[in-house]
This record gives structure tokens, sequence and C-alpha cells, in this order.
């Protein structure tokens, strides 16, 4: 057995034995704060799995396994039998963000099947209110798009000064907007989709920066500059964005440090 093996295995049973001594709690709670059943509470050396450290070594690998197998993961999901190139994780939070948000209007930029765009417009009509404009620069280029009273595409550039202009022409009086980018994934592109549309968001509400996992985020290490590097200078430009890590709760997803909240 190697040295680094029972130094792991050392470790583990002292975790083990911290929990039988009742140094750390059994009973979990919810978001909510009601009880987690103890039988789900991680019993003997399934307690380092609460450990932060190895959850998010184990979650980083996994992000890795999960997109290189893109032909059966990334590619292989649809919603109501239309292709939705998004982690079934991101999908579930962008409900939640709908849910909390309740935007008037959701800018997307990136449109391929359109997908994204009806999964959204289907929360939209649980909500009974909410609208989609989805750009995208070669806009039915890949098949049909599916057709919804919520969806309005716009074909174009999402930097070009005249798709901007079209799209604040669309903003409702409310001002409750929620953009979400995942066009072109370079620093110099993500970057200006963020100086063009993030102010149109108001305070609490938030700017979805997709793909920020490229460019060894954790995966693709030889990318080149991406979302991610374009949201480090963004903050910089504009501290009154913060990512919002809880949004990434489920571990996997392809947009860390890419929920990004506005709070002033």
């Amino acid at each position: 057995m190697s040295s680094w093996t029972q130094r792991l295995r050392a470790f583990a049973e002292r975790c083990a034995f911290r929990l039988l001594a009742g140094e750390w709690p059994s009973r979990k709670h919810d978001s909510d704060g009601n009880p987690i059943h103890d039988d789900l509470a991680p019993p003997a050396l399934h307690a380092i799995y609460r450990r932060p450290i190895v959850a998010s070594t184990l979650a980083r690998h996994f992000n890795r396994a999960y997109y290189y197998s893109t032909e059966q993961t990334v590619y292989g999901a649809s919603w109501l039998g239309v292709r939705a190139v998004k982690y079934p994780t991101d999908l579930w939070v962008y409900q939640e963000l709908i849910h909390e948000q309740r935007p008037d209007l959701i800018v997307e930029t990136g449109t391929f099947l359109g997908g994204s765009a009806l999964f959204m417009a289907n929360v939209c009509d649980r909500l009974g209110a909410g609208a989609i404009v989805s750009i995208d620069l070669e806009l039915g280029a890949y098949g049909p798009l599916p057709e919804h009273s919520r969806i309005a595409y716009l074909k174009g550039s999402s930097v070009d000064a005249a798709t901007v202009e079209r799209v604040r022409s669309m903003l409702p009086d409310s001002g409750n907007v929620m953009v979400i980018l995942d066009s072109l994934h370079t620093r110099e592109h993500v970057l200006a989709e963020l100086r063009a549309y993030a102010a149109l968001v108001p305070v609490g509400g938030f700017v979805v920066v997709e793909d920020t996992n490229v460019n060894g985020h954790p995966v693709l290490p030889r990318w080149g500059p991406g979302p991610m590097e374009a949201v480090e200078a963004y903050l910089t430009e504009r501290p009154g964005f913060v990512p919002d890590r809880s949004r990434e709760k489920f571990m996997l997803t392809s947009n860390p440090r890419g929920f990004l909240r506005r709070v002033a």
C-alpha cells in the first residue's frame, strides 16, 4: 500500500471516529430548514465525502468525464424532442432563477437548435409571464427552430450595434431582464457581450456567462482565453457584479463563476 493511500485511509478513519463520537452532527437540514432523515447521513468512512476538498476534487474530475463524453451527454440531451445543448443541472438552476426573478424578458445569445429557448419558454408558461429573445448569427442554419409565442428570434451578431439596439427596443417597462451569454466563446467576444448587455439587468438580477469551464476550468486546457477570462476582466471593470457560487450547488456545471448577480 502506498504512503498516500495509507495517509488517506488514516484521515478517513479519523473522520469516521469523530462522526461516531458525536463531534460532527449526523442530522442535516435542507435549504428550508427541514431535517433530512438520519438514514441519509454518511456512515463510517463515507463521512470523508462530506469534506469540501474531497467533494471538489471528485467534482472536478467528473466534470471532465462528463464533458469529454460530449456525444452522449452535452449533445445527447433534448427537451420535448428538441436538442438542448445544456447541462441538465444548469437547466434546473435556470428554472429556479426564472421562478425567483420572474423576468419579463430573457435575452439569450447563441440559439443553435433552440432547445434552451423552448425550455425557458415552457417555464415561463407555467409562471404565466415572460418572453425570450434568442440571438444568433447563423440563425436556423442547423435545422428548424421551435416555434413558441414567447420566443422571438433575432439574426445577427450579438455584439453588432444594430442588434444591441434592437434588443434595447424590446426591453420591458419593468426593467426586469435576465441575460444568458452562450455564443462565441472567446474572451474578446464575451467581454463585448458583457459590456453590451449586463447593464440591462436590474440590481438583484442575473447575467449567466456560459462555458466558463473551457481553457482549463477544468476542461479543454488549450482552448485559449475564453468566457472565464472575460468574466474576470469584466468584474474588474464593474465591481457591481459578483459570482453567485451557490448556483453551482449540483457540482456539475458548464458555468463555474459564471452565474453573475448584480449587487449594485
